[in-house]
């Protein structure tokens, strides 16, 4: 299950060219949307409930096309190859695997099951069982609880199963939907403990949706803040982490988060123009 990593100041695998996201036809969701993820590395895109996060993952991966929303304008590609409202199943054969916001578990099925389901797309039978070990080694819960229902297993044995299935495609990209949810802050500090461990030994790369400011711009290398269906800020962890704005807005610094577009310390390159 191991990846070679490239040179990740040079080589992005993933990027977002100027993209609009229209939904039956008339509701526009997504407005100039840039954004780059450089190999191997972890990409935090942060934002409020309905700031268009989980849409900028669902252009990527496919799923769009699932709730009657279309690319209507821009581009994705994924290492140079255009990938724009092409079908879930081909992008995920191409290496791009998203974990849901949700868990979205075949909850009749075991544990193992589940592993399984997530390798359906490979044709190198013969090593599933071997990456089904790896799994167990990152998520030791689901290994003593291998034989059972995925319906059972707590909200954070869901969220490791559901990374851990993910795990099975073999996946180039890996895109995680809000894997914070519903979690205790012990079992977040578990949880984004072992995606930073899988990105460390593994090289995979990643884009993370997250409301938790705190821990995704720690884990991550750069960043980008959406509001309104528009990229607003972005920056590397430091610049982020070190943003006046950023502290008060998302990291706890005010008692009510304000909007950046009120801000007059606003400064971004409008990309979408």
């Amino acid at each position: 299950m191991s990846q070679a990593a490239a040179d990740p100041q040079t080589d992005t695998v993933l990027s977002i060219n100027n993209i609009e996201v229209v939904y039956d036809e008339v509701i526009l969701v997504l407005r100039g949307v840039t954004l780059e993820v450089p190999r191997g590395q972890i990409v935090s895109l942060l934002g409020a409930n309905g700031a268009g996060k989980s849409t900028t993952l669902k252009a990527i991966s496919g799923l769009l096309l699932t709730e009657r929303g279309e690319i209507t304008r821009g581009s994705v590609s994924l290492n140079g190859e255009a990938i724009t409202n092409h079908p879930a199943e081909d992008i995920v054969r191409k290496g791009v695997f998203q974990v849901m916001e949700g868990r979205r578990l075949v909850e009749d099925m075991t544990v193992v099951e589940n592993l399984r389901l997530g390798a359906h797309t490979r044709k190198d039978r013969g090593a599933i069982n071997q990456d089904i070990e790896q799994v167990f080694e990152y998520f030791p819960r689901l290994a003593e609880r291998a034989k059972g229902l995925a319906g059972y297993l707590s909200g954070g044995e869901q969220q490791m199963l559901a990374i851990g299935r993910a795990l099975m495609a073999r996946p180039s990209v890996l895109l995680l939907d809000e894997p914070s949810m519903g979690l205790s802050p012990m079992l977040v500090r578990e949880v984004f403990g072992i995606i930073e461990r899988i990105n460390r030994e593994q090289g995979l790369t990643m884009l993370l949706v997250e409301q938790n400011a705190n821990w995704a711009l720690h884990l991550c290398s750069y960043g980008y803040i959406m509001e309104n269906g528009k990229v607003v800020l972005d920056g590397t962890r430091e610049e982020l982490l070190n943003n006046e704005d950023v502290k008060e807005s998302y990291l706890g610094g005010g008692e009510e988060r304000r909007s950046f577009k009120n801000l007059k310390s606003y400064k971004r390159r409008k990309r979408w123009l």
